[in-house]
């Protein structure tokens, strides 16, 4: 019998003779069984705990044990268990008088039903949209067949001692449930019986945690030595908590009734359990009894829909929209008012208007309602609908792009959100984890020290060091212990195939560089007869010698504390900083001989402990440089040591070395130390901030959570004055809150990771970035996009996030442009009808006009591309545009805005003076108004587009085609109202004259304002584009300078040869719009952040410049 448990500080190790197997990020293993020792091992696992603690963890047990020693219920028992309801359940098995207290196991993703779908839907929706509405019903049917099909498998169950067939939604708590091999599992389980004669079985929990490698799964020593009849006829009660999403812990205690165990009470853990969307592996079959069901699992309660994310453009767009209602609202007010004082003053003298002089007092609201209706167009009711549309297709960009796609493991990037494509456009920040994002966590045995000395420093493989191979050979007790911790303390899966090879299932990267290693030096790990999870510890038997041993691996913090008084450790503290300056990933090994007495006192608190439920890559450097260029800082937060993750963020290009780069620290374990060193780097941080000098600083878990707890408002001035920081030994909630912290600083983060524990990171940020990585899938499927490899991020950002943010930006304010365009029209009119709110276009050619007149030709933005996807990679600085808000802004706006306006007095005045002396219908001043709408929108269309292929050419001009197709067809009708009105103006000459009139007046001006920038005044973009068009040599943005020069004498202040260093260098009209600018310019006050907050002088707000 052996157990597995952590170090605990109060019982010292009598010998610590081996540390530092340390681990190399790249490269592969060879795997070799060869001869050696055959090893046995038994153990069970347990938290942390020291006696003291055990000794209180016992009495607990005391108390809580005597509840579930009756085999029936007592009123008294159920007085007690009424009382515990909310903290407890209790799970009878195989007894069907409780299971109606419990949820079935039916399971439901479905964001709405049939009674909330249209109040819930009216509510997250800022107007409704019913094809809005249509797509999202769509999306949750999808769901719901989905559900169904789950809900719908079919599976075994125990009923009335018999097996039986039903669905796995009818399941309900303390059913016994079978699962045979590679099924899934349909509910929360507690493991009674395996097919295994050691009670184990193996499953596989990728789609849980996302992790591909097996785990191993006990049944609870009660339940060792039943028969399969004697399965079907099982009694007894579950005590387990409350259903959480927690998927690491269970804490319960099981209790079988007589005639299965003489009334004992034994102590659940998550290694008893199956959980749901597990798999079966390697077994030929399991049977478990149902404590959580549906939507109470753990994957139930960690499920929900994710918050919508708000991308910068759609707040820009919201704050537009309300300028426009607000505007819309006063010209209501002011045209009706206007519209009832002409009634009143003039109206009444004209003898073919006929008004009653006792009219009701709300007819004063008759024209101010018309005025309504008539601007109601202001706002495109479209705009909607074509984001959420091109929207789909960025995405669609994203999911096809071969050039993201990872040959070596065969995966897309993938965009799971279709939302939020135009925000990598504007990444300020990116906050990436280390290992497995910037390494590919790749391991190998590479260096090791063992009762202090080194081996593999010359040829930096262990396994291949002389030294080594020949104390293995002689035996060498240390060298021998140092691989038996290595073979053993570990969770590797030993599976033996039919010819006698071993291959191993390991749960980490580490763990299976650690036990190949050791079977390359001829100690073979063969099989396991208990189950080894994952903890600091284990305690095994060694067969031969009978003695029983502490065998542990852990961090240096949490191992060379341990050691036993006088050994001397700084052989092995000396080998761990020396490892990790190389770049390794470091580990101690340790071990102790435990005294039978001790063990067996360990053992008894031990299980009475557990009885107590209330205490329970390729292409990164290069990435990251040219990602840096493009004005986007990078902070990598970790939980590996500093030493190490100095050393990588060295080899990444995400520091640089003295005296390029310098690198500030801020340690301390106490709140006045970490204060000291927080106000020296913020300091020297304001000091040099003008130098080009480039700074970085590194602070680790434990003086982060001092700071994020006492001193948040000064690490968000250093978060400010920073471009590059080191978290170390950072737990995820840390990573979280500081993406927290830098997105209250009004940046827009992006968080990359690969791991379970960057989740929280990755949901926490504007922009979650998955890597598929060797990590597993939890990252990847908890992203709003996923790739395959770190390098792919600067394709995503630099070509799909700026070609969205360019296109959504354009789209928008079209959008904008069109309604206001009409809508002004309709204003001028009213002046001419007596500001009667008059509409001077009928409703089917307003409604044609929005849906099929301007719609289409726009759409077609998702193909534009104002510089080709090479000239976009080679120059990463123009992405300070996009940062920056250059192309949606108010100002941009209120260009787009005056456009509209000069526009509808083009067409307005030209079309009254052309058809003054005519003898004309409404109807056929109205039609030329709205051809001449549809000419100029052609033309600003075409205008504004930088490519063209041929489907933008035939929407763009094919639509105006269509428009006089469908308005010829409409005029052939004698019922439409505007029967040959179309005919009769084709057939004139003022009508193809005033058209080319219209056009002419309204273009000219855009054209030459457009040609003297591009001319005189060009952009960044403008020389690129030049270059391209001219197929002169391409430059970049580094040597811009020379160039505008050369063709002109009057020139902006040019690009920065080296953005990095300064952000404010950037090009003139950048200067005062960059992200970069105004966040950087902070005073220099004297540091008095640590000063009582009334005497504290704040700092400058980070706001872009718009």
């Amino acid at each position: 019998m052996a157990h597995v448990t952590r170090l605990a500080r109060s019982a010292p190790s009598s010998l610590l003779c081996t540390v530092s197997a340390s681990l190399c990020l790249t490269g592969h293993i060879a795997r070799f069984s060869g001869p050696g020792p055959l090893l046995r091992e038994t153990a069970d696992e347990s938290p942390a705990r020291s006696y003291g603690e055990l000794d209180a963890a016992a009495e607990i047990w005391r108390r809580t044990a005597v509840l579930v020693l009756r085999p029936s219920p007592s009123p008294s028992r159920l007085q007690f268990f009424a009382k515990l309801k909310a903290m407890k359940r209790f799970v009878y098995i195989n007894d069907e008088s409780y299971q109606n207290d419990y949820c079935d196991n039916r399971i439901s993703n479905t964001k709405y039903t049939l009674w909330n779908f249209l109040p819930k839907n009216l509510w997250e929706q800022f107007r409704f949209v019913t094809l809005s509405a249509t797509k999202e019903a769509w999306d949750d049917y999808n769901r719901y067949i989905s559900d169904r099909q789950a809900n719908e498998k079919e599976l075994w169950i125990v009923k009335n001692g018999s097996r039986k067939h039903i669905q796995a939604q009818d399941i309900q708590v303390g059913n016994i449930v079978w699962i045979r091999e590679n099924e899934e599992v349909p509910c929360d389980l507690v493991l009674l019986g395996t097919s295994e004669p050691q009670g184990v079985c193996h499953v596989e929990t990728a789609a849980l945690d996302g992790e591909t490698d097996l785990k191993t799964r006990v049944i609870p020593p009660p339940c060792v030595g039943l028969e399969f009849d004697q399965l079907h006829k099982l009694k007894g009660v579950i005590e387990c908590p409350v259903p959480d999403k927690d998927i690491r812990r269970f804490d319960a205690n099981i209790h079988l009734f007589p005639p299965f165990i003489d009334n004992d009470i034994c102590p659940l853990s998550i290694n008893n359990t199956l959980l749901q969307s597990c798999y079966l592996r390697n077994t030929e079959w399991a049977c478990g009894v149902a404590v959580y069901t549906g939507n109470e699992t753990k994957l139930g309660m960690s499920r929900g829909v994710p918050e919508p994310k708000l991308t910068a453009m759609d707040a820009m767009i919201d704050k537009l929209t309300g300028a426009i209602f607000l505007f819309q609202l006063s010209l209501v007010v002011v045209l009706g008012s206007a519209g009832n004082i002409w009634k009143d003053s003039e109206a009444r003298k004209q003898w073919y208007v006929k008004y009653d002089d006792d009219e009701p007092w709300y007819q004063i609201l008759v024209i101010p309602l018309r005025f309504e209706l008539l601007c109601s167009i202001m706002i495109p009711i479209s705009i909607k609908v074509s984001l959420d549309f091109v929207k789909s297709l960025y995405a669609k960009f994203i999911d096809w792009d071969e050039e993201m796609f990872d040959l070596e493991n065969d995966t897309p990037a993938h965009a799971a959100n279709t939302a939020i494509s135009e925000d990598l456009g504007q990444v300020e920040y990116v906050l990436t984890d280390k290992t497995g994002t910037l390494t590919e966590n790749k391991m190998i045995f590479r260096r090791c020290c063992i009762g202090g000395t080194s081996y593999g420093n010359e040829c930096g493989d262990a396994l291949k060091d002389v030294e080594l191979l020949n104390a293995i050979a002689n035996g060498s007790p240390h060298v021998i212990k140092f691989l038996t911790v290595m073979t053993l303390c570990n969770t590797v899966i030993p599976i033996k195939s039919p010819n006698g090879s071993i291959s191993y299932k390991a749960q980490s990267q580490d763990e299976d560089a650690l036990v190949n290693a050791a079977a390359n030096l001829h100690m073979v790990l063969v099989s396991k007869n208990g189950n080894i999870a994952g903890r600091m510890s284990v305690v095994v038997l060694d067969c031969q010698s009978g003695k029983i041993l502490l065998l542990s691996k852990g961090a240096d913090e949490a191992v060379l504390p341990c050691a036993y008084s006088g050994q001397q450790t700084k052989t092995f503290v000396d080998a761990v900083d020396k490892y990790a300056q190389l770049g390794l990933r470091t580990l101690c090994l340790a071990w102790r001989e435990l005294e039978s007495e001790e063990y067996a006192e360990w053992s008894r608190l031990f299980k009475e402990a557990n009885s107590a439920l209330t205490d329970r890559e390729v292409g990164v450097p290069e990435t990251i440089e040219i990602l840096r260029q493009s004005g986007i800082n990078f902070w990598m937060l970790t939980g590996d040591k500093q030493s190490t993750a100095i050393q990588i963020a060295l080899l990444c290009n995400l520091i640089s070395s003295e005296p390029k780069g310098q690198l500030l620290y801020i340690n301390g374990r106490t709140e006045d130390e970490v204060a000291r060193s927080l106000e020296r780097v913020i300091l020297t941080m304001r000091i040099t901030s003008s130098e080009p000098k480039e700074l970085a600083f590194v602070v680790d878990g434990w003086a982060l959570e001092i700071i994020l707890t006492h001193y948040s408002e000064a690490f968000t001035e250093l978060a400010v004055l920073s471009k590059t920081a080191l978290c170390c030994r950072v737990t995820p909630s840390q990573k979280a809150q500081l993406v927290k912290l830098l997105k209250s600083c009004d940046y827009r983060t992006l968080a990359i990771g690969d791991g379970g524990n960057d989740v929280r990171m990755i949901q926490q940020a504007h922009i979650g970035v998955g890597i598929s990585g060797r990590e597993g899938l939890q990252a990847a499927r908890a992203a709003d996009y996923s790739i395959g490899k770190f390098r792919f991020l600067k394709r995503l950002i630099l070509v799909h996030g700026r070609y969205s943010y360019n296109r959504t930006a354009f789209l928008s304010q079209y959008s904008f442009y069109k309604s206001l365009l009409i809508c002004f029209i309709q204003i001028f009119f009213s002046f001419l009808s007596g500001i009667a709110g008059t509409s001077l276009f009928n409703s089917v050619s307003l409604m044609a006009y929005n849906v099929f007149y301007t719609s289409i030709p726009v759409l077609t933005t998702v193909l534009d591309k104002d510089l080709s996807e090479k000239t976009v990679m080679q120059n990463p600085e123009i992405l300070l545009y996009c940062q920056a808000g250059r192309l949606l802004n108010p100002s941009t706006f209120a260009g787009w805005f005056g456009r509209s306006l000069y526009h509808a007095i083009v067409i307005f005045l030209i079309t009254i003076h052309a058809y003054s002396n005519e003898r004309s219908e409404m109807e056929e001043l109205s039609m030329v108004a709205l051809s001449g709408s549809i000419w100029l929108q052609a033309f600003v269309v075409t205008l504004e587009m930088n490519s063209f292929t041929f489907v933008q050419l035939l929407a763009i001009w094919g639509n105006c085609i269509a428009f006089y197709a469908i308005n010829f067809f409409i005029s052939s009708i004698p019922s439409s109202g505007m029967y040959t009105i179309m005919f009769r103006l084709c057939k004139q000459p003022a009508y193809w004259i005033t058209l080319l009139l219209i056009s002419g007046v309204g273009m000219g001006p855009v054209l030459a304002l457009k040609y003297f920038r591009y001319t005189y005044r060009p952009s960044a973009i403008n020389v690129l584009q030049k270059a391209e068009r001219s197929r002169g040599p391409m430059y970049s943005l580094v040597n811009l300078e020379s160039q505008l020069r050369s063709d002109k004498d009057t020139m902006m202040v040019p690009v920065a040869t080296t953005p990095v260093k300064g952000k404010s260098s950037v090009y003139e009209p950048l200067l005062s719009d960059s992200p970069m600018a105004s966040r950087r310019s902070l005073g220099s006050s004297s540091f008095d952040i640590f000063q009582p907050a009334h005497s504290r002088t704040s700092y400058p707000r980070n706001i872009k410049a718009n």
